[in-house]
């Protein structure tokens, strides 16, 4: 008898044309473009044909640089075909950001948007790729179009195993240098596998991709899953708010899955479109990427659309825990229950388990678990304990297993030896009507440590006073978590997953307050 071995990677393109080559796969709103299973097998086999002329042997670097379109979809599956691994930039990064990134991910090949040729230009003289391949994200003539014109398509995948990576990302880089998480085609399976039941999934379901398809989000929730179920994926090149109202109550195309951001289902309800938009058809509107204020979820609950909160990283593939929509809004306010293939604990900082209902560390392990950051030993020493991997998030977990996230362990402040998580804060504020967006931050405080800073966009029609946010806390939180200061800004940073760049403010705020002194 042989030993074990791993499962052999499938190609799914190739499997649905087989089996379902009619079916409509992708959608590219942008362009009004449409491919069925056997037409999208065909351009992947000409784009891995490409690539294969130009050298790229399996485990060397792909790179796109790009707004979300189907061609990204068709370089990534085409660059998997031929075994290679794709690194997903960020577009909003300038030149100077990524050269590090390409530099440490030493890609042969780039895929680039035309909408960045001008950070394209200023790559070349940094960076050392061999080949640069423009497309312009609807089908228009570039060079990608010309090279796989006269291309003969491949079929036949490189043999692969599926603990193989896959792709690289790059988290944001917030404290210190990016560190490139290494994501596998078996982490990419098993998300896969664990969000079907909880968000019901099937072939017969239209997936809406409006986050960035760079950003775990954008491409492993709705982009890639509904290729592997043999669904339908419906591009949207740049998320819109009355746009994406438009699509979702388009019953042509019939969107029945999707994920956003916080900050996005905040932009879509001061759309007058918000109240007049059919939701029947979305069975699954996930959030993701910052915890959901309890306001805004109700908010869209009694208009018709069911919010599930969920938890997830790129080092788990995105793939932690969800809240299900019948739970909805019952538990409103957690991110749910553990999905299947991955385990998570709230720990101490020695590992050992924090009883429930006290605050703690989740920490992870599973298929969908990252095996590490690339070319980075010392960030692999602090992030894992055996295969437990330490997310540095904090979370408590109630009586039912539901997990609350609380903020993350670098946000947390402390003020007069207590913690103080901003999340908690925000979560509260945000149900007063003035209050468009918040944040809230730890500012030093010769009497506390530190204090909280509110940091608050005002609705149009609205004024605000600190007073005003003191009275709204009232007996809701402890006076220790009651803000100290309050700024009002006509808009928050945020990066381009829609995350609030706090370090920013943390910087910034200080000399706002500074200057009214």
């Amino acid at each position: 008898m042989t030993g074990y071995k791993p499962p052999y990677v499938v190609d799914w393109v190739n499997h649905y044309a087989g089996t379902s080559p009619d079916k409509v796969a992708t959608i590219d709103l942008a362009s009004g473009r449409r491919q069925t299973y056997a037409q999208m097998n065909e351009r992947v086999g000409r784009l891995a044909s490409y690539l294969r002329s130009q050298g790229l042997k399996p485990g060397d670097r792909v790179g796109f640089l790009a707004l979300n379109s189907t061609d990204v979809l068709d370089i990534i599956l085409a660059t998997w075909r031929v075994g290679g691994v794709i690194l997903a930039l960020n577009y909003r990064l300038t030149a100077a950001e990524l050269n590090y990134i390409i530099g440490d991910a030493t890609p042969k090949m780039m895929f680039y948007d035309h909408e960045f040729r001008t950070v394209i230009d200023e790559l070349k003289s940094m960076v050392d790729i061999d080949h640069y391949i423009g497309f312009d994200g609807l089908g228009g003539t570039s060079d990608m179009e010309t090279a796989i014109a006269g291309a003969v398509p491949v079929y036949a995948r490189e043999e692969q195993v599926i603990t193989d990576m896959c792709m690289l990302m790059y988290s944001s880089g917030t404290t210190g240098k990016p560190k490139g998480v290494i994501i596998t085609h078996e982490m990419i399976f098993y998300s896969h596998m664990s969000g079907i039941a909880p968000t019901e999934a099937t072939s017969r379901s239209v997936f809406l991709t409006i986050m960035p398809q760079f950003h775990i989000g954008g491409l492993n929730i709705t982009s890639l899953p509904a290729i592997s179920i043999g669904g339908t994926a419906v591009i949207m090149r740049i998320f819109e708010p009355e746009a994406t109202l438009d699509i979702i109550n388009d019953p042509e195309l019939g969107i029945t899955h999707t994920i956003g951001v916080p900050a996005m289902y905040n932009a879509m309800r001061f759309s007058p479109k918000a109240l007049t938009t059919d939701y029947s058809r979305l069975i699954s509107a996930l959030a993701g990427g910052a915890s959901v204020p309890r306001e805004l979820v109700e908010w869209w609950y009694e208009r018709g659309l069911v919010i599930q909160d969920g938890y997830g990283m790129t080092e788990s593939s995105a793939s932690n825990c969800l809240a299900t929509r019948s739970d909805v809004p019952r538990i409103v306010g957690t991110s749910g229950k553990a999905v299947m293939f991955t385990e998570m604990k709230i720990a101490n900082e020695d590992g050992s388990l924090v009883p429930r209902g006290e605050t703690g560390e989740i920490w992870m392990r599973g298929p969908a678990i990252t095996p590490g950051y690339w070319n980075n030993d010392k960030a692999n020493e602090e992030s894992f304990v055996g295969d437990w991997f330490r997310s540095g998030d904090i979370a408590i977990q109630d009586d039912e297993g539901n997990y609350t996230l609380q903020d993350r362990a670098k946000d947390m402040y402390i003020s007069g030896g207590e913690n103080v998580y901003p999340a908690e804060i925000e979560g509260v504020l945000y149900e007063m009507e003035a209050i468009q967006e918040v944040a809230i931050i730890g500012m030093e405080d010769e009497r506390w440590g530190e204090t909280g800073c509110a940091v608050v966009v005002v609705c149009a029609g609205h004024s605000l006073c600190l007073d005003d946010v003191k009275a709204h806390c009232g007996s809701k939180l402890a006076r220790y978590k009651h803000p100290a200061h309050l700024v009002l800004v006509e808009e928050l940073p945020r990066n381009a997953t829609g995350k609030v760049k706090k370090f920013e403010l943390r910087l910034s705020v200080p000399e706002i307050l500074a200057s009214r002194e």
